[in-house]
């Protein structure tokens, strides 16, 4: 016999393409037999047409296209015998789906063998049906899907129920021909049918309201009363599993009872006793005993109130969490983030074992330490260790710091069983573990949850520290009782996971450092000595630098020593040696060197002793091929060199820094506008972003966000940031020549004194080598001001000084400027809605501008639940206030506004622009509009 020809058995076929050692071997055989197929389809050849179908579905699972064997399904369904029906309504079920056309023509054949007098026959329609049924089809043959869940044989009417899932899915519209006929099946003794009549009573209730509310009314006590027989049940044999009669259909009856609880107290009442039984009589040391308690929890959890059963409930999720299945663990977790929204206080009990599952990691008992290498320690905390790899030693150094020199409190045999317990850990598990654990933290367990988890710190996997860092670091900064207590908490987290902190999370501390006047002492004592244990933490090293450089003399002094202390012994050689450190770390980046150069400037005035070495260091990075540490070094030699007379005041400790403003600020706030209390206005840049690419400390520590308010004019503003007595000419337009503090300042910048001019003030010196693009200005892009300065003459008199580094063009306002005038647009227009949009700006804030939207409904119908939507591009930041209504009259006869504020960071760079989105109700259905604003006025 051809091998490939249409008498081939399947069998042959299979072994054949088995038998092909490469993928073009098989394309071969594959492709033949497609042609011997086409052959006899084309032949019109009956012997063999279900033989060559049952070839077709192979090949179309191994991924072959198979289309043109479609037909042949409908033929052999539409043939009489039923083997050749069964082969060809597999075939409809593989090669075809509901989006086939070719489908409609076997409705006719479906609604045949639906009325079948052969029993097999009408399993397989309901079968195909329940399968591959469109919206169509599902309105043709519902009428006798219905019929069919009466049927005299309990198998027919299971699939019956299957099949009628299918169709209230396809066609919601047809769910109140079901409610009645479903009803009758929970009647049903036979496990099967009862089964699938619980779960199309489940998608009833989901899809009809009507539905619902009759299955509340007329169903609920039966079918706590089937739920109880099921629990109470003896010992059945073809149901049991795991000595659990019929655990599915414990699950499914669960499901159904949340649905019908859920926001009715009284099916929740008639339901109470029963999950109560269920939640207490259910092993939990078979995998289906825990099935039916999850499912027990979870519908306790979604019905009404009941604390008794809630607080069963979490005990039952408690006990799951000491499994040792991973997947039991994790969905107890999930569970219990649900439910401490709801008892938080019941979640707490279970406080240790969520945090065990935090720490899911092998951990050492105090014998194991003695087994990889011996521990000893002396009063002068050195250690011993014996035939120890160096990662061993570090372990074991590890542990001893963590115990202190010190057996553990915790008992031998708590650490063994840790040990046998975690030998697997598993990301999942942790992760969602300590995100539940945050969500307990509350102001009376913080400290020592805090504790356990800065202690894990220390052992934590390197992939788990980033996100345990984060989450210590949002409790900390959320729940802390004090600040001591914050920074003792920061100081341990920076100790074990610096390199993990983010950004804004080190800059937040050193709002608080400066903020605690009476901790600055202990708190940069307390950074020496964790600088000494942990120097490759980078944002350890950063915070250490800029304490050293800002309270280096307490540190030597021993000023603001606390009770809790130990007696330190730091020497001025001491401080310096640190920050020296620091900066020749290879591993050091261009921040830490950075701001390692600008504590060394402030050092050389404060340790006059150690001048000439804090000079020696700087001079080091006078080549260095990183323009802005070369900068800064030849910058600050300057300074020590030329400028003693001033040094002091020029490095004064940093103005202490508002956390309010900085807290609102990380928020997303608007940005704040400094001012002074005369006619002329000083706007400082708070709301402009620095590039990431230098997040530096800058020479003078001038374009700090949070700079004080001056308290009278521009030339007290700069005699308070630098410490030297500046006397501004007079508005009145006579000509002075520039004051000693004047020439003290131009001197500094190695400028020299320039001819007295016309008018010229302090402010106009400085702006014209500014770059308004970048937060530090080069001193060197200064000195080209040597030459004779052209003379400016301002209308309004001379500029008021401006900010050194940021270099502001100067704001001129006179009282009674109400700002530019904008003309009014119209932002958004359709056949029944119209927006206009009304602008302004506060004088002295060019940045921010005021936007007034008016609504108008211009059609004959009221919107209801009125809703305005905007986006912004990055540079943009947005804030809307409350709509005025949410109703919106029809016809024009009355409108709504609402008040949006915009802050353009790039102002004069790049305009505005805006998509907006409108959402209300027209007779109660959802109407949604949307556009993009782009006709916005230049200068926004």
């Amino acid at each position: 016999m051809n091998p490939f020809s249409s008498g081939t058995r399947l069998r042959d076929m299979i072994r054949a393409i088995r038998a092909c050692k490469t993928a073009a071997e098989e394309r071969a055989v594959v492709r033949k037999e497609c042609a011997a197929i086409r052959a006899a389809v084309s032949e019109n050849d009956q012997d063999y047409r279900h033989r060559n179908l049952a070839k077709l579905m192979f090949i179309h699972m191994l991924g072959y296209p198979t289309h043109f064997g479609q037909m042949e399904c409908l033929k052999l369904i539409a043939s009489s015998g039923f083997p050749e029906k069964r082969i060809g309504y597999l075939g409809l079920m593989l090669l075809l789906d509901e989006r086939q056309e070719v489908l409609m023509l076997v409705t006719n054949s479906l609604k045949q063998d639906l009325n079948h007098s052969n029993q097999y026959i009408v399993g397989l329609a309901l079968c195909a049906l329940g399968n591959i049924c469109s919206a169509e089809m599902a309105r043709d043959l519902a009428p006798e899907v219905e019929r069919l869940l009466q049927f005299r044989d309990p198998n027919i009417r299971k699939k019956a129920a299957l099949c009628s899932i299918r169709i209230i899915k396809k066609v919601p519209d047809l769910a109140e021909n079901f409610i009645s006929p479903a009803a009758a099946l929970l009647k049903e003794k036979h496990h099967g049918v009862l089964i699938t009549g619980v779960q199309l009573c489940t998608d009833l209730c989901k899809i009809s309201t009507e539905a619902l509310e009759y299955f509340r009314k007329r169903c609920t006590e039966s079918l706590v009363k089937v739920l109880r027989d099921a629990v109470n049940s003896p010992y059945a044999p073809e149901y049991d599993i795991a000595g659990i009669t019929d655990p599915f259909l414990h699950i499914r009856l669960l499901k159904l009872l949340r649905v019908l609880g859920q926001g009715d107290a009284d099916a929740s009442d008639c339901m109470n006793d029963i999950l109560a039984q269920v939640a207490t009589k259910t092993e939990s040391n078979k995998n289906a005993g825990n099935a039916i308690l999850y499912e027990c929890v979870e519908t306790i959890m979604s019905i009404e109130e009941n604390s008794g059963l809630r607080v069963l409930a979490i005990n039952i999720l408690g006990r799951f969490l000491s499994n040792r299945d991973n997947n039991i663990r994790y969905v107890a977790l999930n569970m219990l983030m649900k439910a401490v929204l709801v008892d938080a206080q019941a979640v707490q009990r279970h406080r240790a074992t969520i945090l065990e599952c935090v720490k899911m990691i092998v951990l050492m008992s105090w014998k194991s330490l003695h087994g990889i290498g011996r521990a000893r320690c002396s009063k002068n905390t050195s250690y011993n260790f014996i035939h120890t790899s160096p990662q061993q030693k570090h372990h074991s150094l590890l542990k001893v710091h963590f115990f202190n020199g010190k057996r553990p409190n915790n008992s031998e045999k708590h650490y063994k069983s840790h040990l046998e317990k975690y030998k697997d850990s598993d990301a999942s598990i942790k992760k969602r573990a300590l995100e539940l654990v945050f969500l307990l933290v509350n102001d009376s367990n913080v400290k020592p949850l805090t504790k356990e988890l800065i202690d894990y710190l220390e052992v934590s996997d390197q992939e788990f520290k980033g996100d345990l860092t984060a989450k210590i670091c949002s409790i900390v900064e959320k729940f802390s009782p004090e600040k001591v207590w914050y920074i003792d908490q920061m100081l341990k987290v920076l100790t074990e996971a610096g390199n993990f902190v983010k950004d804004e999370v080190w800059h937040g501390l050193i709002v608080v450092i400066s903020n605690a006047s009476d901790l600055h002492g202990y708190t940069v004592r307390s950074l020496y000595r964790a600088f000494q244990i942990s120097s490759e933490q980078e944002i350890l090293v950063r915070v250490v630098v800029w304490c050293i450089g800002e309270y280096g003399e307490m540190l030597v002094n021993g000023i603001g020593m606390l009770d809790k202390e130990d007696p330190i012994t730091v020497t001025e050689s001491d401080a310096v040696d640190v920050v020296e450190i620091a900066i020749k770390r290879h591993t050091s980046d261009i921040t830490t060197r950075a701001m390692c150069l600008v504590a060394l400037l402030k050092l050389s005035s404060r340790f006059p002793s150690c001048s000439a070495r804090i000079k020696e260091i700087i001079n080091q990075h006078k080549g260095n091929l990183v323009l802005e540490l070369q900068q800064r070094s030849i910058e600050f030699n300057s300074i020590i060199e030329k400028h003693q007379n001033i040094r002091s005041s020029l490095v004064e400790r940093m103005p202490v820094l508002d956390e309010a403003t900085y807290s609102g600020r990380r928020a997303g706030s608007l940005p704040t506008t400094v001012s002074t209390s005369k006619g002329a206005s000083l706007n400082l840049p708070n709301g402009v972003a620095k590039p990431a690419a230098a997040p530096l400390v800058d020479l003078l520590d001038l374009s700090s966000d949070d700079t004080p308010a001056p308290s009278s004019s521009g030339g007290d503003f700069l005699q308070d940031l630098l410490g030297v007595d500046l006397a501004l000419p007079s508005l009145s337009g006579t000509s002075q020549a520039p004051s000693s503090g004047a020439d003290m300042l131009l001197d500094l910048l190695s400028i020299g004194t320039p001819p007295v001019q016309n008018n010229v003030s302090t402010a106009d010196i400085l702006s014209s080598g500014t770059d308004t693009k970048k937060p530090v200005v080069p001193l060197e892009r200064l000195s080209s001001l040597s030459s004779p300065l052209p003379t400016q003459v301002s209308s309004a008199g001379a500029s008021p000084v401006m900010d050194l580094l940021d270099g502001l063009t100067p704001n001129l306002s006179t009282p009674g400027d109400n700002g530019p005038v904008y003309p009014s647009t119209v932002a958004f227009q359709s056949s029944s809605l119209k927006i206009m949009f009304n602008f302004s700006k506060q004088p002295g804030n060019p940045q921010t501008t005021s936007i007034q939207a008016t609504f108008t409904n211009m059609s004959s119908n009221a919107y209801t639940d009125f809703i305005f939507q905007a986006a912004v591009p990055k540079f943009v930041q947005l804030h809307l206030d409350p709509a005025s209504s949410n109703t919106l009259p029809a016809s024009g006869s009355g409108s709504v506004t609402q008040s949006l504020h915009v802050t353009n960071s790039q102002h004069g760079q790049k305009p505005l622009a805006m998509r907006i989105r409108i959402a209300y109700k027209v007779n109660g259905q959802d109407v949604l509009e949307q556009g993009q604003v782009n006709n916005f006025p230049a200068g926004l």
